[in-house]
């Protein structure tokens, strides 16, 4: 069986309908079996978000390698729009209370979910289902809607972006998972992991206005970066991101990458959404300025077929 078919068939009917991709950046992250036990990155697929998640996890070690009894948790899922689950605009809800679930286990003190949206943050939160999810398992659901949330700090290695006001609970947590969906993007083409750090702070309109692919790589830069990476790939919207238009923009690729390097996750995540990471600016200006590794090929990947 030639490698191709025998990767599509491998991974079910659901990136059998993605047959089109771009296949030599898509092998670099699923192509071979990883031999030893400490990994660069976890890639996951064929199953449920919160089963992938659990799987991924332990490969990693489990949630407490990351987190520590008593610490205060915060988890940054994308929830920008009023949008329901399976328009995969907004992070899977599965995934964030399994995460969360993860989290209570280990014993965190306190674990906070929350985003700074583009619509309404209270429609937002309860039809994305994440408010409900995140509740269930225990986590505490925040707002981001006023300015007095956020307190500027400096950026000393940015080109552009030397300053930005930034939310409370991402200054004073112990442990920051960033949790994005994967997804096209009008204006940087896709969303991944740094590009999800917008939800983090109040002064958005200066990114746009001022070359926002130089403002995503310098705001990487930032001391305070996410301890875990969780790019949520279960339905990835392909074309009219950020919000998209209706169901079938999007694809169910049941797919989850995990990993301590943002710049890592996002080059992988890139040829899921038919295109190589140089052509999405920010993840060769992140590279310039040493926010992480580009060159996948040479990261020790552990790669799970469900």
């Amino acid at each position: 069986m030639k490698r191709r078919d025998f990767f599509i068939k491998s991974v079910g009917a659901g990136l059998a309908a993605g047959a089109a991709f771009s296949m030599g950046g898509y092998n670099k992250l699923w192509a071979s079996p990883a031999s030893a036990t400490t990994y660069d990155m976890v890639a996951i697929m064929g199953g449920e978000p919160d089963a992938m998640f659990d799987k991924g996890i332990s490969a990693l070690g489990g949630i407490t390698n990351f987190v520590k009894k008593g610490q205060t948790v915060v988890i940054k899922p994308n929830i920008g729009w009023d949008k329901t689950p399976e328009m995969a605009a907004n992070t899977n809800p599965l995934l964030i209370k399994r995460i969360v679930e993860h989290c209570i286990r280990a014993g965190a003190g306190k674990v906070y979910v929350f985003d700074h949206t583009i619509s309404n943050w209270v429609k937002s939160y309860k039809n994305s289902g994440i408010e409900k999810a995140a509740k269930d398992a225990g986590a505490k659901i925040v707002p981001a809607n006023t300015e007095n949330y956020y307190h500027e700090v400096t950026i000393p290695g940015a080109s552009i972006l030397k300053k930005a006001k930034v939310h409370e609970l991402i200054l004073e947590s112990d442990v920051f998972i960033n949790v994005p969906v994967l997804k096209h993007h009008s204006s940087t083409k896709m969303t991944a992991t740094m590009k999800n750090l917008m939800g983090n702070v109040w002064d958005r309109g200066f990114w746009h206005s001022n070359n926002l692919h130089q403002c995503i790589a310098d705001y990487a830069t930032f001391e305070k970066k996410p301890t875990l990476n969780i790019i949520d790939c279960y339905r990835v919207m392909m074309r009219h991101g950020p919000q998209g238009t209706s169901v079938s923009d999007s694809m169910v690729m049941k797919a989850q990458i995990i990993s301590t390097d943002m710049l890592a996750a996002d080059t992988a995540a890139a040829s899921m959404i038919k295109m190589s990471p140089e052509q999405i600016d920010y993840i060769p200006l992140a590279n310039e300025k040493g926010i992480g590794r580009m060159d996948i090929e040479n990261l020790n990947i552990h790669r799970i077929k469900m």
